[in-house]
């Protein structure tokens, strides 16, 4: 079990007389197979949680077992169940005043202990940002965070790369979903799923008209099917050979996008496969030189062949040096 799921769980077992199996695999965004394995791991490492069949029944914790909510207001609630982000990510939506708040005030309520040991937040920081990211413009979360709050219907003004001026949208929100340290606005557009970059939202205003979402969707359930859209869905899929010096970087740099072939390594090097959304996302090969080969398809390696030509000839010495 994550840390995160262990304590949105101790959250929901806490704040609830009792909640079920369902409602507790919906709220954490798992499987019912999994909830029933957290509980069962509750169960073995001491935490009194009962289960009770029938219409009436449900999950539940002894009182006074587990995390002691009764001294949070409900916004202080609100925002410790804001698991995963990390302080930046919660200055960014001005939560971190209210999450320290909440957890100064569980942690007044845990018996002391003769050796306490430091806290985790004194000695563990988190940084989920990648590594020289651009300073972000353009929207911040904390702007947008009450708008979505009100579930309304939003008019953005969206400046996508693909796109040569800004364009005007009117989109259906869900809400934020904070991805790799960058910020996005989940949305349905003509009923059609979409991710936002909030720094590329340029301008934005409320629509005086409710958002229309579809049915049975959610904000974590969008989230997760575009997710795999964009991981599985790929235009192009390139194979190609990468020296053991560079598997940890190709590893760090591509994610899941790199795909490896198990039959297939050697001494010097190792069969993946790496997955493109566009054929001109293949430049990102060429900052390993020759420590990639490319073995297809072929309109890779043609294009490849032609940014390294442009870039020797850009870099050619002149005829007068």
């Amino acid at each position: 079990m994550t840390p995160d799921r262990f304590f949105t769980l101790m959250l929901l077992l806490n704040s609830r007389d009792a909640v079920t199996t369902q409602e507790l695999a919906s709220a954490l965004g798992v499987s019912l197979r999994t909830i029933t394995r957290d509980l069962n791991w509750l169960r073995e490492a001491g935490l009194p949680v009962t289960a009770q069949r029938g219409r009436l029944g449900g999950v539940t914790m002894l009182p006074g077992s587990g995390l002691d909510l009764t001294r949070l207001t409900p916004d202080e609630r609100d925002h410790l169940s804001l698991t995963g982000l990390d302080e930046k990510q919660r200055a960014e939506l001005n939560a971190s005043v209210g999450s320290r708040r909440a957890l100064s005030k569980i942690a007044a309520t845990q018996p002391r202990r003769v050796h306490e040991l430091l806290p985790l937040t004194d000695v563990v920081h988190v940084d989920s940002r990648p590594w020289r990211q651009a300073r972000a413009s353009g929207t911040t979360p904390a702007s947008l965070t009450g708008a979505v709050r009100r579930g309304r219907r939003l008019r953005i003004e969206y400046d996508s790369p693909r796109e040569s001026c800004p364009r005007d949208l009117v989109v259906d929100p869900y809400g934020l979903f904070a991805k790799a340290g960058i910020w996005y606005l989940v949305a349905d557009r003509a009923r059609v799923p979409r991710m936002y970059r909030l720094e590329r939202i340029t301008t934005w205003k409320e629509v005086d008209q409710p958002r229309r979402l579809r049915e049975s969707q959610t904000l974590a359930t969008v989230a997760a099917a575009l997710i795999d859209q964009w991981e599985h869905n790929h235009a192009i899929e390139v194979s190609a050979t990468i020296d053991q010096t560079q598997i940890e970087r190709a590893q760090r740099i591509f994610g899941l996008r790199l795909v490896w072939d198990d039959h297939e390594e050697s001494a010097t090097g190792r069969k993946v496969t790496i997955r493109f959304l566009r054929l001109e996302d293949v430049r990102a090969l060429l900052p390993f030189g020759s420590a990639i080969t490319v073995h297809g398809p072929t309109e890779a390696r043609v294009h490849l062949r032609d940014l390294a030509t442009a870039l020797a000839h850009h870099y050619a010495p002149s005829p007068t040096s």
